[in-house]
């Protein structure tokens, strides 16, 4: 059974030839159960969060993950940002490794690869102290980072950058705190610290699920202003196919696909939401209202089981097969590889692509229909 996945790398808006940030083989798994309940049970509860993925991440670049909740997504864009250290596998910045670098180990520092890796978290109100004002919050990574400037330089540029994204008057908005500012408001301040640090690739978790549906676009359309202006790459978590169309869309970037902790689909926008190989994302996208123009209220959803399995024990196989309309015996014993049948860029871990393929003469699972057409996956 081949394990053994290609780097991802597809419909890029690359500023270089070398990534920025690259992942080899990662793994990360957590154990569930404490020391004790381990020892009791004889049995270990361990989470496959991401396994096995190989990514780059370019200069000016734009990843958007989509997928279910508890998929992985997060857990993958922390291990890219070097916020989560990995089980197995590699993570490097402009070829360093990032836990050597924490080692004292290699040509680049560990504070420098830091500075360059920033989060805007879900809930920006959460990441803000609530008992200090916009300017004191701010304050606090130049005074770590940049000593060389005086209070006056720091209030400077905090307020030119407050004035960047829109909040003016800037030295009202640097007086207030947080209970004082929407919850846009709140995430372009959470915007503003991550870029001080002129960062190199920030990962945006769900920086706009819980905003009105209204702000939404205004804030994607802010990220891309200020990526053309700082130059910096965005990883973007999301749940909602459409929003991480419109940003891949329009940066010109890609949308990878996850399900239960693997990479199954990678791939321009185009690629993803007009011809998807995966059958997950085919379902992802029927589920997508303004992607599916065609999708009658009483259609039923092109997967078998709408239950995600237990990702402590996830299928062997193919861990969509358990769900999948398509899926044949040989889905259940061999793991497909994410890879291009026609060996180009928009990658997907599916035998179907494979016109040759086992997988045609394999016999179709019981409740799954062979003679179901594409047409109903592909509305």
């Amino acid at each position: 059974m081949s394990t053994e996945q290609p780097a991802a790398r597809s419909g890029s808006r690359a500023g270089s030839d070398e990534p920025v940030i690259s992942l080899t083989d990662v793994e990360v798994h957590f154990d569930t159960q404490s020391y004790l309940r381990k020892l009791l049970s004889k049995q270990d509860r361990v989470v496959r969060a991401v396994d096995n993925i190989s990514l780059d991440i370019y200069e000016n670049d734009v990843v958007a993950l989509v997928g279910e909740s508890g998929c992985g997504k997060t857990t993958l864009g922390k291990t890219v940002i070097g916020a989560q250290r990995p089980t197995d596998g590699s993570v490097k910045y402009r070829g360093q490794d990032i836990w050597e670098a924490k080692k004292g180990k290699g040509d680049i520092p560990f504070e420098k690869i830091r500075r360059s890796l920033q989060i805007i978290h879900q809930d920006p109100g959460s990441s803000l102290n609530p008992n200090h004002t916009v300017m004191s919050t701010l304050s606090v990574p130049l005074q770590r980072w940049h000593d060389d400037l005086n209070a006056e330089d720091r209030e400077a540029r905090i307020l030119n950058m407050l004035e960047t994204v829109g909040m003016t008057p800037a030295g009202d908005y640097a007086k207030r705190y947080p209970h004082q500012l929407s919850g846009g408001e709140q995430q372009r301040v959470a915007m503003v610290r991550a870029l001080l640090m002129n960062p190199d690739v920030i990962l945006a978790d769900e920086a706009v699920s819980a905003l009105d549906v209204s702000l939404r676009i205004e804030m994607m359309d802010l990220m891309l202003d200020l990526q053309d202006q700082f130059n910096t790459s965005f990883v973007f978590v999301a749940h909602d196919l459409s929003n991480a169309r419109y940003l891949a869309e329009k940066a010109g970037g890609r949308i990878g696909v996850m399900y239960l902790g693997e990479l199954v689909e990678i791939g321009s926008v185009r690629e993803i939401a007009d011809e998807p190989k995966h059958p997950y994302t085919k379902t992802l996208r029927w589920a997508t209202p303004s992607m599916n123009p065609n999708k009658n209220a009483g259609d039923e959803p092109p997967v078998r089981n709408i239950d995600i399995p237990d990702p402590v024990n996830p299928p062997s196989g193919c861990r969509f097969h358990t769900r999948c309309p398509k899926a044949r015996e040989v889905c259940t014993d061999v793991t497909p590889n994410l890879t291009d049948a026609e060996g180009g860029d928009h990658l997907a871990a599916c035998f179907r692509q494979f016109d040759d393929h086992a997988y045609w003469n394999s016999d179709p699972l019981p409740g799954t229909d062979p003679t179901l057409d594409d047409d109903r996956l592909d509305a």
